[in-house]
């Protein structure tokens, strides 16, 4: 009873902080990448975070651009492990949870004179929402799925120490909880930087962008229950009622003189008290908050019909910080310092001119991964607790194209596609924290609404593979039911994202 409490309630909470994963970087930051995707040789105004070296081939002048976007996903984990029979009389559940961030603002400006461009810009380049899980994850279920079990195998150590005469338990094949976690997970980046021509041919980069990390986790672990023949009743409140009993029978043993029998009842008091403790209600209430700096260099290369770009983010060494202001797992101590670095990023674009009107660009992104410092996963061959990091085979990489149409004088269409591509291990993913690769698709439009007024709008969609992760002892359960038992995972997600947003030049 104890390891089932212990580890249901690190389980539950530690997935809160965690169900974002350490993969997660935000190249959307502009709607003319919803629209188009390949823009890592653009020379228009996105150019401030996707090739900031391109800044040098604007217009003179001053340029402005607004962005919001809205983006809606889920993450869908379907699980299989036979005890969950217990609650709903399936094996197989379907946890999901729904993220939304139904406003994603950001802003770019830069200023062009002669062989300089200064720029900026400001933007959620991290995270970006919101994510509830009204029904737990199936880590914390499988282990309050042995409430049965271990439930049975306590009330038979209690007849067999001749403390009961019947086991109360004998019965117990069901459970049920009430489980709940919503978390928030944002990165803010303010980056500044200048651009200089070099030659009519050759432009560089060099800036900073400041990170800020914002987040927020809430949940609870409530009504622990499990069946007393054909009654569901509360752990805890059964628990503390045979704690009591249990005081009052040792109370009349000692004054009977059976002291041994007093003993015996003052033992049984003692646990069933400290599992009542243990089984009770919990809640938590934490905000996590930490900074950190990424040094960015960029060179564009530009001739005739040609431009080719290329970037590099340093790697952003974070730490985030726990502002708690509930906690009853003892998890979230105030003040302590968890690991929350940003990978590098190595970009490189190529964009080609095929017509007057008609334009193509191919892009590739390779995040190292490896070189970031993640929080703790558990390695499934050796037990060993260390970084996610150590669990990625290779970093991230994603490949992407694009082609954009001048309809006519007022108008552009566009779209484009990207392939990512994780190398990850078994032991990175699981219900807390998943990575699947994936094809994205988006597409759009482009209106000239006045001389120096251009407006954007487009859609962005993701399809996601299917990750299947198989366990001869899931969760390790061994470690608290004393065998072993496989199960199954299988990880899904979806997205969604709307782009609207008015480009402007002074």
């Amino acid at each position: 009873m104890r390891k089932l409490s212990l580890i249901s309630i690190v389980l539950l909470i530690v997935s809160i902080p965690t169900f974002a994963g350490g993969l997660l970087t935000n190249t959307n930051q502009h709607v003319l990448f919803l629209r188009m995707l390949a823009r890592d040789a653009s020379t228009d105004i996105d150019a401030v975070y996707s090739n900031p070296a391109g800044l040098a081939f604007l217009e003179d002048g001053f340029h402005l651009s607004f962005n919001g976007q809205s983006a809606f996903q889920t993450r869908t984990i379907t699980s299989t492990f036979a005890p969950f029979a217990g609650f709903g009389n399936n094996g197989t559940k379907v946890y999901k949870g729904e993220a939304s961030a139904p406003f994603i603002p950001s802003l770019f400006a830069a200023y062009k004179k002669g062989n300089w461009a200064f720029s900026g810009n400001f933007a959620v380049t991290g995270g970006g929402g919101k994510a509830t899980f009204n029904e737990g994850l199936g880590s914390f279920e499988s282990q309050v799925s042995m409430i049965p079990k271990l439930m049975f195998q306590a009330g038979q150590s209690l007849v067999d120490g001749g403390v009961l005469q019947v086991n109360p338990f004998a019965k117990t094949n069901r459970y049920s909880v009430d489980s709940y976690m919503r978390g928030k997970q944002m990165i803010f980046g303010l980056q500044l930087g200048a651009t200089y021509k070099i030659t009519d041919f050759l432009s560089v980069f060099g800036g900073l962008r400041m990170n800020y990390v914002s987040n927020g986790y809430e949940g609870h672990i409530r009504n622990i229950e499990t069946n007393i023949d054909d009654k569901m009743v509360n752990v805890n409140q059964m628990l503390t009622t045979y704690a009591e009993q249990f005081k009052q029978m040792a109370a009349a043993a000692e004054i009977a003189g059976k002291i041994e029998d007093a003993q015996k009842y003052k033992t049984a008091a003692v646990m069933a008290s400290q599992y009542a403790g243990m089984t009770k209600d919990k809640y938590l209430d934490c905000d996590q908050s930490g900074w950190g700096v990424t040094p960015i260099i960029g060179a564009d290369f530009k001739m005739g019909k040609w431009n080719v770009g290329v970037k590099y983010e340093f790697n952003t060494k974070l730490n985030v910080e726990n502002k708690t202001r509930v906690d009853d797992t003892g998890l979230f101590a105030p003040g302590v310092n968890t690991p929350h670095d940003i990978p590098s990023l190595l970009t490189v674009g190529v964009s080609y001119e095929i017509l007057p009107v008609l334009r193509a660009s191919v892009g590739y992104h390779h995040f190292f991964d490896t070189h970031a410092r993640m929080a703790d996963a558990t390695n499934l061959i050796t037990g060993e607790r260390t970084g996610k990091q150590n669990f990625i085979d290779k970093g991230t990489n994603e490949y992407l194209a694009g082609v954009e149409w001048d309809v006519c004088k007022w108008a552009q269409v566009s779209a484009g596609m990207q392939r990512t591509k994780y190398g990850i291990e078994d032991s990175y993913q699981s219900d807390m924290s998943f990575a699947v690769s994936s094809y994205s698709f988006g597409f759009g439009a482009g209106f000239t609404l006045a001389k120096n007024l251009k407006l954007n709008v487009a859609y962005f969609w993701t399809n996601y593979e299917d990750y299947t992760k198989e366990w001869d002892d899931y969760n390790n359960i061994s470690a608290l039911a004393g065998q072993a038992i496989p199960g199954k995972d299988v990880f899904s997600r979806t997205n969604k994202v709307f782009g609207i947003g008015l480009d402007y030049k002074f």
